[in-house]
């Protein structure tokens, strides 16, 4: 699997990224790691960093006492690089999960549940539903809309090994590729969505960091 890790402090006001990031005295990217080795303790692990902050990846390890992740790669300018140089360290004809590093808290039955149907299907994504009024706005106007057929797409994102690689032989768009299904979908194949769990937050902001902290201590 692939853990994207590329994130930078500026929306937590931190210089700290925010992979890094003290979680109940463990960094969240060391969370993140955690879950999927509870997941299935034999998971290969492609780690994507900044390249500047992998000495630092490694002190904090040799710290904690944590083990690190098999296999190590420099990320790119934007997060389709980063993908992209990650899926060079992936074995072939496998099934491989894409994953947001600040992701901590996905739950053991939405991973099974999508490397299933990536199994069958070649690509699934977990969702929750929206239950917040929306609104659409531009520059002149903004009118209600309907929030039923609207859902939050989460990670991690499942595909099937040779599809992910043919769909990242794309060009880049950046308008239209917004997550790895968005590539794929690009490419030509459907996707399957799967019901995700709502703690399976991004943890970007300090309030997301304060969330996080109540569902460890929970």
């Amino acid at each position: 699997m692939i853990i994207v890790a590329g994130g930078s402090g500026s929306r937590m006001k931190s210089e700290v990224p925010k992979q890094f990031l003290p979680l109940r005295g463990k960094p969240v990217l060391m969370h993140t790691l955690q879950t999927f080795r509870n997941f299935d303790p034999e998971i290969g692990i492609v780690l994507v960093l900044p390249a500047s902050e992998i000495d630092f990846w490694n002190e904090l390890c040799v710290k904690h006492q944590f083990k690190n992740a098999d296999t190590i790669v420099s990320g790119g300018s934007n997060r389709f690089q980063s993908v992209k140089n990650g899926l060079k360290g992936i074995s072939e004809n496998s099934v491989v999960a894409i994953h947001d590093g600040v992701r901590p808290f996905v739950a053991q039955q939405t991973i099974a549940n999508c490397f299933k149907q990536a199994e069958a299907y070649g690509a699934a994504v977990p969702y929750i539903d929206m239950y917040e009024s929306l609104r659409y706005t531009d520059k002149s106007s903004n009118y209600a809309i309907a929030r039923g057929n609207i859902k939050i797409i989460q990670t991690p994102q499942v595909f099937q090994s040779e599809l992910i690689q043919k769909a990242y032989l794309q060009e880049y768009q950046e308008d239209a590729f917004t997550d790895d299904a968005s590539v794929v979908e690009r490419f030509g194949h459907d996707i399957v969505m799967v019901e995700g769990n709502r703690e399976n937050i991004k943890i970007t902001t300090p309030f997301d960091l304060l969330i996080g902290e109540a569902l460890v201590q929970s």
